[in-house]
């Protein structure tokens, strides 16, 4: 009766789930680990480690003044800031990301806003690659482009 179970513990040691609710509105820079749901405001920077399965849900009224960097998002509410999403993200609906999109694999549904640049960064980089950083070359020319 009194005993614990193999259930109970699995619960404890489980990845945390943490919720900003609607009438919540966070000040301040947030670390977190496991799945965070945002349905109220927060106004400061979002991280997680790159090589957690934390997740973070934005959804459709929820929004986030302030970077985002994080393993895995969902987006359905408001990004002003730009995002860094290491393995996953999707864009749904009603998304709104005001900002720049880092990105290793993107979904996108139709309906969803992008107001900045969408940079892919592969699985073992940190940063995106950019024609311009590497100054290399394209194969052809802009007159060859003009005939």
């Amino acid at each position: 009766m009194f005993n614990k179970s193999a259930d109970n513990t699995r619960h404890v040691n489980g990845p945390a789930h943490t919720l900003v609710s609607r009438s919540t509105e966070i000040v301040g820079d947030i670390h977190f680990s496991g799945e965070l749901i945002i349905e109220g405001k927060v106004k400061g920077n979002i991280y997680a480690e790159d090589d957690s399965e934390a997740l973070i849900r934005v959804t459709e009224n929820g929004s986030v003044e302030g970077e985002i960097c994080v393993p895995s998002a969902i987006v359905n509410g408001l990004v002003q800031g730009d995002v860094r999403a290491a393995i996953h993200i999707e864009l749904a609906a009603k998304a709104v990301v005001v900002g720049n999109v880092y990105y290793n694999l993107i979904e996108m549904v139709m309906g969803s806003e992008v107001n900045g640049n969408l940079m892919h960064i592969g699985a073992n980089q940190s940063r995106p690659n950019r024609l311009i950083a590497n100054h290399k070359k394209l194969p052809f020319d802009s007159k060859s482009l003009q005939k």
